[in-house]
């Protein structure tokens, strides 16, 4: 239920639309520890479970792969040499590379992996597999609907990893062939300086929030399905479902890792 209907109602009603609004939040926190716990138990990876977690791989993350690691490496090339051009003209030079790292690697492509999931593979996987489970009330489709939901949680967490680490990789070896070109005389300098950019602590915040990412994109917007399935399509609207939320939580983790490095 929308939090923007308190402007049309009562103020005596609104502690009913904040408990609504609490409970659709438990239920989103509830399922995605549920669908933790199914994918991490051995008796849950049936011959039908794993195909169907396979085919959800296949379309989050190895169809996509390629194209998306292109896209993502024709726009750091222009970040980096933007970042390059810029911080030569102001003698800045021997930051520029710790530079591209922190923003690229740390910040941007985690954050553009995850929305490229969650619009791809994430709430549309939802609208059109999940709705029509969710709209059948049978033992039948209840079961297909657990094995469809851990699939896609499974698959969309991986697929989510698979593109940040792929294209933080690529952007890795870019940032060093604009800086030291193809000579090899600067692989010790740059090594020291990615190295002081992933400390100890920086790998496992990046390593976690990616996870983080990865998590939110695959169980939200099938929380939000859910949601319509239990309030019999009372809540149902033109976007898809769990957008608003799952930006909202992406923008929620993306800032506490900021607040947490920098601050």
């Amino acid at each position: 239920m929308r939090l923007i209907r308190l402007l049309y109602v009562k103020p005596t009603h609104w502690f009913g639309f904040a408990a609504h609004w609490a409970a659709s939040w438990w239920r989103m926190f509830l399922l995605g520890a549920i669908a933790l716990v199914l994918a991490f138990t051995p008796s849950t990876y049936t011959r039908e479970h794993r195909i169907a977690t396979a085919r959800q791989i296949y379309f989050g993350a190895w169809q996509v792969l390629p194209w998306f690691t292109a896209l993502s490496a024709l726009v750091s090339l222009v970040i980096i040499r933007i970042v390059l051009v810029t911080a030569v003209s102001y003698g800045l030079s021997r930051f520029a590379l710790e530079m591209v790292v922190r923003v690229l690697v740390l910040e941007l492509i985690p954050l553009s992996a995850a929305l490229f999931v969650a619009l791809r593979a994430g709430l549309a996987f939802n609208a059109t597999a999940l709705e029509p489970l969710a709209a059948d009330q049978s033992p039948d489709a209840t079961w297909r609907l657990r094995r469809d939901l851990v699939a896609e949680v499974s698959g969309n967490a991986c697929a989510v990893l698979t593109l940040a680490l792929v294209s933080s990789a690529l952007v890795l070896v870019l940032a060093y062939l604009n800086v030291y070109g193809l000579s090899p005389w600067g692989v010790d300098d740059y090594t020291r300086t990615v190295g002081r950019v992933f400390e100890p602590t920086v790998s496992m915040g990046f390593a976690l929030k990616t996870i983080l990412f990865g998590l939110a994109v695959a169980v939200i917007p099938a929380a939000a399905i859910l949601e319509i399935r239990r309030s019999g399509g009372a809540d149902r609207s033109t976007m898809q479902p769990g957008a608003v939320r799952l930006l909202f939580v992406l923008f929620v983790i993306e800032a506490a890792s900021l607040a947490v490095k920098y601050f």
